[in-house]
Order: C-alpha cells, then structure tokens, then sequence
C-alpha cells in the first residue's frame, strides 16, 4: 500500500462507529465521520421517549469485539445503549476522527475522488464513502388534514419533548407498532386521560425482560468465555426462528396459535380482543413484544380507538364516525420513513446520474452495500440487509468486514475504484427476489419492508448464516476496476 486511503464515515449511529474502529483496528487513521448532530449513538441519541428499549437482546445487540458483562437487563434500555456507544467511541480513540455538526447536503463523485460538501459550503474529499446512515433516521409524520389548526403541543416520539409535563394531560398518540407499546404502559399513570389511535393490529408476543442478577454479571466478567458462550446462546436461539418467515412453513400455524393465545389469556375483553388481532400471518408485518402493553389498554383511563381518524381539530382528533377526541397533546408514533437510505442527501454518481433517480425503479445495492454507477461508495445496512429474526450488529459486522476488504484491495491496485458491474447487481438482486418470493413477507400484507409496488428491499431473505458466507470476502471480477485520473495520482503521490 502506498498511501493510505482517505475514508469519509457518514453517521457516527452504530454503525458508522464500527466502521471507525475496525478502520483503526486494520491501521488506517485516514478517515473522517461526520455527523450532523453533537454526539455519537445515532437512533440511542435521538430517541428518548419514556420506555425505549431495543428488542434484540442486548447481549447479541452489541459488538462481538465489546462484550459487556454490565447490561442490567435482558433488553437493555436506550439511555443504556447510548451510553454503551459513548465508552466504544471512547475506548476505540475515535475522537479525533469525529467531525459534529456535520450537516451533509450533496456528495459527488468527480472521477477523481469523492466531494462531500455540508450546509454552509465546505467540502470533504475522500477516496472511499461509507454510508452509516441507517434504514429509520428520518422521522415519519402522518399528513392529517388540520394538523396546523391543533392548538395543543404536538410532536414526534424521536423528537420527545422531555420540557412537556404529561402529568394531568389528555394525550392522543396517533400510531400503535414498536414505539407506541413502549411508550403506553410509560405514560399511563400519568396523564388523565389516553387514547391510542390504531390503524392496523399488530401480533403482540410478551418481551420477557427482566434484570440481570449481581451474581450473573459478576461471572460475565470473571468466568473466561462464559458470556461468548451466552452471546452464542443467544444469536441461535433467535437465529432458529428463521423459518417460521419461510411461506408454508410448519411452524406458522403453531406460531399463530401462540400468538393468539397470549392475546386471548391477556385481554379478556371479546371485543377489545378482536380489535387487537391482525388478520395477516404473525412475521408478515413486524413482530412486536411487550410485557405490559396490553395490560394498559385494560385501563378506564385508557381508550383504543380503530374508527380512521379523518381531521385534527384545535381540542383534539375527529373521527370518520363524528367523534371528538380531546387532547391537549399530540405524539405521532408513526415511525420513520422506512430505508430512505440516504433522504435527504443528493448522492451524484459517474456521469452525473443522480443515486435517486436510479432508485426510482426499485432500491437495490450489490451484495447489499454498493450500487453500479457509484464507484467506492458503500452502504451499512443498505437495502435487502434488514433482519426479521436476529441482530442487525451480525449484519453490520459482517458489511464492515466486506468493506474494509474492498478498500484493501482498491488501495493495493494503486487506489483503483471499484464500481459494480451491472450484471453482476442485477443477477444478486434477481436471486435476492427469488429467495424473497418464497418468504411470508410477499403473503400479501402491505408493510414498511416494501415499496409501493411490492417489492421488498429491507430485508435479508435468509438465515445470517448464508449472509456471513456470502460477504466472507469481495469478489473483484463482480466489480469494474477504474484508475482515477492522471492528476489525482499525482496529487495523492505528492501528498503521500
């Protein structure tokens, strides 16, 4: 290697924090992350609304390289996990390397390098660009009519306001998946009065979190390869649920029936019940867990409402069947605008061709992380790499290692750009679909894993096992090898 590539990182999430410090780790220093807010953590960061925790365990929701014996709980809390990526950034030396409010608006390749240029007009050049933006950055708020006219406080739950007492409010929350059932049970003691705006059910499964005993991570820390052992127990014991996503799998109708046994045994109400239970196949959408959830709906204080909400009023929400809804505040828990990679960042490739443009057919990447056009720009947990069963971080990992390789390779070839050849894009994501046809989640339910026409580009269509092996190592005839113009050699030669 003559010269060490220059790497942009955007997103110091968790991702974007992997790839610094395997880049470290591998002795490259020539890397920048940028990021646009004023701390590391990424969606541990922005989401603070009362009772977010993730739903991966956190023992496995972590990296392999930084296990941590003190996670006081099963599912650890999000104040947990910031604090988690703090001591990584810290530990791994990527201060130096962070760049805060960054805000990106256009990166562009050049033919010679890559140009990143923020609000406000300064530019970053580098060799490589990693993407660590994540698929749920960008905060999704329902387009109601009347929004403006409602007089109360209004607000996202990844834009919680911690300065609004709820104390003796009438809260509205518009929403009922994966934010909205943390964030119930949290608030309900709470407020005065609290209704739930439900358009689709979700199938409910109970989380099952509980404390880690003194005694437990007193042996994570002390016993040689217990808590390697436990991470193991953990990544099979998820990664075995794999088939049931399989269409016509035998394990569907048993995992139905478990599902609709909890509700039963949980919400004795018929009609409460019946309101609560999708009429799609459990794994279509989103699978959900919580211990509590459906304990608080139970609640007088406590209203489920299905009817579709048809305006917002200055005191609350009107229904479709005349029904006013008082409140004093709103919270839209209607999640993120689903794997809009890079939204809204202008992403120009060779030719002028806009990343955009070329992913108005269809979103897809090759092998998950690189996209023909865009030489030596790669993505973490780009399309089709989302998971239904396991850990994302197995995802992560696995994509960091690919890349670092590529960069490798690139930088032994006199710093050679690889782009994608479009066959080779075009034959992955012909199987990716195949395999994906085969899945429950093509069974007829529509969910924020797929496009408007059908076609699901968030999800991984198989076991992590294959994806490991799949991305074990770059294979170069998949790429097109572009030298970088004459005068960006000499420049980076005279920089060297």
């Amino acid at each position: 290697m003559t010269t060490s590539p220059r790497v942009l990182i955007l997103g110091a999430g968790i991702s974007g924090l992997c790839m610094g410090i395997r880049l470290k780790q591998s002795g490259i220093d020539s890397f920048t992350i940028l990021e646009k807010s004023d701390r590391v953590g990424g969606t541990w960061r922005d989401n603070t609304y009362p009772g977010v925790a993730c739903d991966v365990p956190s023992h496995l929701y972590s990296y392999s390289f930084e296990l941590n014996p003190d996670w006081s709980r099963i599912f650890s809390p999000g104040w947990e996990i910031q604090e988690y990526c703090e001591h990584c950034a810290d530990k791994y030396g990527l201060a130096p390397h962070l760049r805060f409010g960054a805000e990106i608006e256009h990166i562009e390749y050049t033919d010679e390098d890559w140009c990143v240029r923020l609000e406000g007009g300064e530019e970053f050049h580098a060799d490589f660009v990693v993407s660590a933006l994540g698929g749920l950055h960008k905060p999704k708020v329902a387009s109601i009519p009347g929004a403006d006219d409602f007089e109360g406080t209004s607000f996202h739950s990844a834009q919680w306001r911690p300065d609004r007492d709820l104390a003796g409010c009438r809260v509205a929350i518009i929403g009922s998946a994966a934010s909205a059932i943390q964030i119930v049970p949290e608030i309900a003691e709470q407020t005065e009065h609290l209704t739930i705006f439900q358009r689709t059910p979700n199938w409910i499964l109970p989380r099952g979190d509980r404390a880690y005993p003194a005694w437990l991570k007193r042996a994570f820390r002390i016993v040689p390869g217990l808590q390697r052992l436990y991470r193991l127990f953990l990544y099979l014991l998820l990664e075995a649920r794999f088939p049931v996503f399989v269409a016509g799998s035998r394990l569907a109708a048993p995992l139905e029936r478990l599902c609709r046994r909890s509700i039963a045994m949980r919400v004795p109400d018929p009609e409460l019940r019946a309101r609560l239970t999708p009429d799609y196949k459990p794994g279509c959408k989103r699978m959900l867990i919580s211990d509590d959830y459906f304990e608080t709906l139970l609640r007088n204080d406590v209203d489920l409402v299905t009817t579709e909400i048809k305006r917002l009023e200055p005191s609350g929400v009107r229904t479709a069947d005349g029904r006013l809804h008082e409140a004093d505040t709103l919270i839209y828990a209607t999640g993120f605008e689903a794997f809009n990679f890079l939204a809204p960042l202008r992403v120009t490739g060779r030719s002028g061709v806009q990343l955009a443009e070329q992913w108005a057919g269809g979103i897809e990447a090759h092998r998950t992380v690189a996209v023909p056009g865009f030489p030596n720009f790669f993505m973490l947990l780009g399309p089709n790499s989302g998971l239904g069963h396991n850990s994302v971080i197995i995802m992560i990992e696995a994509q960091v290692g690919y890349i670092l390789k590529c960069i490798r390779a690139a930088s032994e070839r006199a710093l050679v750009h690889l782009d994608p050849r479009r066959e080779e894009s075009d034959r992955f994501n012909r199987d990716i679909q195949q395999d994906l046809d085969r899945t429950i989640w093509k069974s007829g339910c529509k969910s924020w894993y797929m496009d408007e026409n059908g076609k699901v580009f968030a999800l991984w269509p198989s076991s992590t096992l294959r994806y490991l092996w799949e991305m074990r190592r770059p294979l170069l005839h998949e790429y097109e090898q572009l030298t970088p113009a004459p005068s960006a050699r000499t420049a980076r030669d005279s920089h060297a």
